[in-house]
Formats: structure tokens, sequence, C-alpha cells
């Protein structure tokens, strides 16, 4: 299964990718792990990267987009992955389409964890990481508000979105997320 979970900064992506990985035994692509990598080699381009996400900014489409390609090139990925947080614009997820489509893959199915603004907020600043500011946090929140919701159609129109309460507890999320992707598979099926 080859999956991909949406939604804004203290949304869950994270801990849903890893209790949805363990049910359905495939791994996660993170886009922070990609990040936090290219920034631990130290190089121009690491630099460039921590400077934007220390600002809040969304690393350009085309770091993305590359990180991805050599990422999914790994044979760790070969049997599915779930990509957490990435795309994050439609460029990005036109760009994964052709990526996929040259792999002869598709993406199953587009997770959406919807959550108010006030509460991504609260919980991004609990999660007390060096990069969450104030001002980090709402720059990202904007963000994902402005270039990922609009997204959310591409895969909407191809009847490939579930859309997931995210303000739940843990385990109602990801029983939620799996009878969801159960009764899609169905409805394809």
């Amino acid at each position: 299964m080859r999956l991909m979970i949406l939604g804004g900064p203290g949304s869950g992506r994270t801990t849903q990718a890893l209790q949805l990985a363990a049910a359905l035994e495939v791994k996660v692509i993170s886009t922070g792990e990609l990040l936090r990598d290219a920034i631990a080699l130290e190089t121009e381009l690491g630099q460039q990267v921590k400077s934007l996400v220390e600002k809040g900014e969304f690393v350009p489409d085309e770091f993305m987009i590359e990180f991805i390609k050599l990422r999914l090139r790994r044979s760790d990925v070969s049997n599915g992955w779930i990509l957490e947080g990435y795309p994050r614009t439609a460029f990005q997820a036109e760009e994964l389409d052709f990526l996929l489509e040259e792999r002869q893959q598709v993406i199953d199915f587009a997770i959406s964890l919807e959550i108010e603004a006030e509460v991504l907020m609260e919980r991004s600043l609990s999660r007390a990481r060096p990069d969450d500011t104030p001002e980090a946090i709402q720059r990202r929140i904007d963000l994902h508000q402005d270039l990922t919701l609009p997204m959310l159609e591409y895969y909407e129109l191809r009847g490939k979105l579930l859309r997931i309460d995210g303000n739940q507890p843990i385990p109602q999320v990801t029983q939620q997320i799996l009878q969801g992707l159960e009764q899609s598979s169905s409805d394809l099926g």
C-alpha cells in the first residue's frame, strides 16, 4: 500500500504514520526526517534547509522532490510506504505522480488529518522543539492552509482522499483511518 498523510503542524501525522506502518507492515518516509538528514550533512544545501526550517518556511519544491526521488529508490520501500507530510503543494503532488508513473506505481490514498488551527498551535507549542516558536508554527499553519489544503481537491476528485477528524484520541484516529482504508478499498474493488 502507498499512502500519504497530510495535516498541519501538530496534527499527529508522524504518530499516525508510525501506527499505520506497523499495522500495514510498510515503511514511513518522513519529510521531517529527510530534512533533518539534509541538515546533518552540513553541506551548503543543508544550511539552506536549516535556515528555512528555522523560519517555518517550506523547503523549495525542487529540493523536496529530489529528496523524495532518492528515498523512493531505496529497496526498503519496495513493498509500500507512507509519505508523512509530503506532498505539501500541488506542484509536489503532480511531480510525485510523474515519479510514481515512471516507477509504475500509484498513490492508493491521501489521508487528511483535519484539526482546527488553534489546536495545531497548542499541540505544536507543547512539543517544545527548538524550531517550534509561535511565529514559525503560525507560518507553518498559514502555509498549510494556503498551499496544502487546496491540494486536497486533487486527490478528492480522483476518489483517493480520506478526511479524518484528527482531534480524537490516537487509537480512535488510527482505527478510523484503517476502517476508511478498508471501506474505500472495497468500494474500489
